[in-house]
C-alpha cells in the first residue's frame, strides 16, 4: 500500500505525456470534445484500477 501514491503519480504523468503528445500532433483537434471527454475518465478510471491491483496483499494474522 505504500507505493500506491508513487504508482499513481508516475501513471497520471505518462498520461499527461501521451495527450501532450496527441494534442501537439493535432490529433486531439479532430476528435469531438465529448469523446475526450469519455477517454478521460476511462484513462482515470484504469490508473486507479492498476494502482490498486498492484498493491502487494497485506497478510492477516490471527492472534
Amino acid at each position: 500500500m505504500r507505493f500506491i501514491h508513487l504508482y499513481l503519480i508516475g501513471y497520471f504523468i505518462l498520461v499527461l505525456g501521451a495527450g501532450l503528445a496527441l494534442w501537439q500532433a493535432g490529433a486531439l483537434a479532430r476528435m469531438p470534445a465529448i469523446w475526450i471527454l469519455i477517454s478521460a475518465i476511462v484513462v482515470v478510471g484504469l490508473g486507479i484500477v492498476l494502482a490498486v491491483t498492484s498493491a502487494r496483499p497485506t497478510t492477516i494474522t490471527r492472534e
